[in-house]
């Protein structure tokens, strides 16, 4: 008997170490999830953008062919070009004969037809359009392969580790490899919209049209919106559909609701109406289970620091953007301390923009946040020529 009972709590003891060790080797991510929450997407996430907070998720590393929702990075590209002036929104495309004959959702560009950047952002953005992606993916990449090339790397940098993108428009017939997941979604997601809001200003769009200027004339060609929650979802901001066969149906649906944003991404639904209902679902469900913590750190009256050696004894300091954190229905935002640490030791010369301290924000002793105050001026070394300058007007006094 003693030896059955021994050998059972040893059993136990390695189950309990082997749980252990599982647990260590799992990021930490906060998540709540709906028990009751039935789904019949293949892998689903939401996600509270400003603070990169999951609220809920299933399935949400699987990789899975995302179709035409790989637009979201070719967009955030388009717009980082544009933001760093290697592209202006006037500037004329030509279609290839090459971006002309895609096939798919397209706004039937012909092979030498010009666009305007902006035009084919809104075709994108819009129509989904396959035709206007490879387009513009050849004027900044210089090729779809040299775009894709961008693509993949800049999905590197935002830690989409389950995310390799073999064309700018997410067409899959014979293309293999072509994945990404609900998690790497709602990051490529959460660029685009926190960086590039100017992105709402298409996706939030339900009609509108282009001309076609080509030999044969000029023709005007309607655009209806792929995202039907544009009409039916209130907040709703975007964001970018996708359908194949093998995708089956995906969304990354966007919204916003009393200054809280909220990411909703599902992929490979059977049906075609069930993606907008699951999606309005899951921001639903974001909405009801967050509260934002917002602190305006902008405005907050900071104390000057004081410099050795400069031509002012002391320096101001500015903080660049406010902080915001999501709490789930666990945690509240009472409870959440700010802490400002300014350095020490300052010692001129100090160039504007220099870090000089740093606001630390925590909750239940983790911290959940930090945001950097940089110097508001130049402090200029100061010279002998200063300090006789200065004596001499003491004495002249």
């Amino acid at each position: 008997m003693k030896k059955i009972l021994v050998l059972f709590m040893a059993l136990v003891m390695v189950s309990i170490n082997t749980i252990s060790i599982h647990a260590e080797e799992q990021p930490v991510v906060t998540t709540t999830a709906e028990p009751a929450m039935t789904l019949t997407a293949e892998a689903a996430i939401v996600m509270e953008p400003e603070s990169g907070k999951i609220i809920f998720e299933k399935n949400s590393h699987k990789q899975l062919y995302p179709a035409s929702v790989t637009k979201i990075m070719t967009l955030l590209l388009i717009f980082e070009a544009l933001d760093a002036g290697k592209i202006k929104p006037e500037d004329v495309v030509t279609t290839s004969e090459y971006a002309a004959s895609m096939g798919g959702s397209q706004v039937w560009l012909e092979a030498g037809e010009t666009q305007t950047v902006e035009t084919l952002i809104k075709c994108i953005s819009i129509a989904s359009a396959n035709d206007c992606a490879v387009a513009m993916a050849e004027f900044i990449g210089g090729s779809e392969e040299g775009f894709v090339q961008k693509m993949n790397q800049r999905a590197k940098e935002l830690g989409m580790l389950d995310t390799t993108f073999k064309n700018a428009c997410g067409l899959d017939d014979n293309v293999e490899g072509h994945v990404t997941s609900a998690y790497d979604i709602a990051v490529m997601s959460r660029e685009l919209i926190i960086k590039h809001p100017e992105v709402f200003k298409y996706s939030t769009t339900w009609m509108d049209s282009i001309t076609h200027v080509t030999k044969k004339g000029e023709s005007e060609f309607g655009l209806t919106n792929t995202n039907k929650l544009i009409n039916s979802y209130h907040g709703i901001t975007g964001l970018k559909t996708g359908t194949t066969s093998k995708a089956k149906h995906c969304l990354s649906a966007t919204a916003k609701r009393n200054d809280m944003q909220m990411i909703a991404v599902v992929l490979a639904v059977p049906v075609g109406a069930i993606r907008f209902q699951e999606a309005a679902r899951l921001l639903d469900y974001g909405f009801a289970n967050c509260t934002l913590y917002k602190d305006l750190a902008t405005q907050l009256p900071l104390d000057a620091v004081k410099v050795k050696s400069g031509t002012k004894s002391v320096v101001n300091g500015e903080v660049i953007k406010d902080f915001s954190y999501a709490c789930v229905v666990s945690e509240n935002p009472d409870d959440i301390k700010k802490v400002i640490e300014m350095q020490n030791n300052l010692v001129a010369p100090i160039a504007k923009g220099t870090i000089i301290g740093k606001i630390v924000y925590s909750l239940n002793g983790k911290t959940i946040g930090v945001l950097e105050i940089y110097a508001k001026e130049d402090i200029i070394k100061a010279t002998y020529k200063f300090y006789f300058n200065k004596v001499m007007k003491l004495f002249s006094k």
